[in-house]
């Protein structure tokens, strides 16, 4: 990956007794898709700061703490911006998620989490963070129009 450019991101997975808060996407970069809450990372924001904002913008919660489990990378075909998102679990907030422009928020029960309205890569690293495990993950697609998985790569992250 030297040489390519990365685009910082966020993502937060809010859990709360068995069951995962999912946004339903309404706008933008992967609209229509059920996704946890995040983005971009801005100038001079920490990662963590920027993954509270987010959460707040698009859920209407406010994150009391937030643990760091996961950094994954995404290329999409050739294209030589990777997108890093560091993904935290949250099971401690504060506020009653509500409807923003950019999102719709639902809880789902872990066992009935809507795999098939998700990216095609959730279903492979989702189940292994609800675990609680930590880790890096790797994922190539065909192209930004063609969601097809083309690499798969997970290692340890401490």
């Amino acid at each position: 990956m030297e040489g390519d450019r990365i685009k910082l991101l966020t993502l937060v997975i809010v859990e709360n007794g068995g069951e995962v808060l999912l946004g339903l996407k309404k706008r933008g970069f992967g609209i229509g898709k059920w996704n946890g809450f995040g983005g971009k990372v801005e100038a001079g924001e920490s990662i963590a700061d920027a993954a509270r904002r987010e959460l707040s913008e698009e859920a209407g919660i406010d994150a009391l703490s937030l643990e760091h489990r996961a950094i994954s990378r995404f290329r999409f075909g050739d294209d030589s911006e990777v997108l890093e998102v560091h993904t935290f679990a949250c099971s401690d907030f504060r506020g009653t998620p509500k409807e923003t422009e950019e999102m719709h928020p639902q809880w789902f029960p872990i066992a009935k989490i809507p795999y098939d309205g998700m990216w095609p890569d959730d279903m492979h690293w989702l189940p292994k963070f609800l675990a609680g495990e930590r880790f890096q993950a790797y994922f190539g697609f065909a192209g930004y129009d063609d969601e097809r998985i083309t690499h798969i790569h997970f290692a340890p992250y401490s």
